[in-house]
């Protein structure tokens, strides 16, 4: 199955997110912010990366651009994992690269629909 990096500043969510990853067969890795997200995509080479948008030291929006735009790691598929729920997070999102974008809490099924459709 896939290396998939899971970015959130929440234990909470990162706990449920694994589980629903780990549940079908997915190896999971996990940063609790943006930096340490862009460090562990250079050095970990994940298949997909769940980010959260809402992080202190660096958004997700923010670090999903990095990532897009970075030779080294653009390749990588984000898919926005997130509570925020307006059009236009979505739209921006897109803009920054972001291929999917969830609404939390993610609904597993929808959830493994999604990554299986970027991989």
């Amino acid at each position: 199955m896939a290396k998939i990096l899971v970015v959130d500043d929440s234990p909470t969510i990162l706990a449920g997110t694994t589980k629903i990853l780990a549940s079908a067969g997915h190896e999971v890795i996990q940063a609790e912010g943006g930096v340490q997200a862009i460090e562990m995509a250079n050095s970990d080479n994940p298949d997909l990366i769940l980010m959260d948008v809402v992080m202190p030291d660096m958004n997700g929006f923010q670090t999903t651009r990095k990532l897009t735009t970075t030779p080294e790691t653009k390749h990588i598929p984000v898919i926005m994992l997130t509570t925020k729920d307006q059009e236009t997070d979505k739209v921006w999102a897109k803009r920054q690269g972001a291929s999917d974008y969830i609404v939390k809490p993610p609904k597993p099924d929808d959830l493994l629909s999604k990554i299986d459709n970027l991989l």
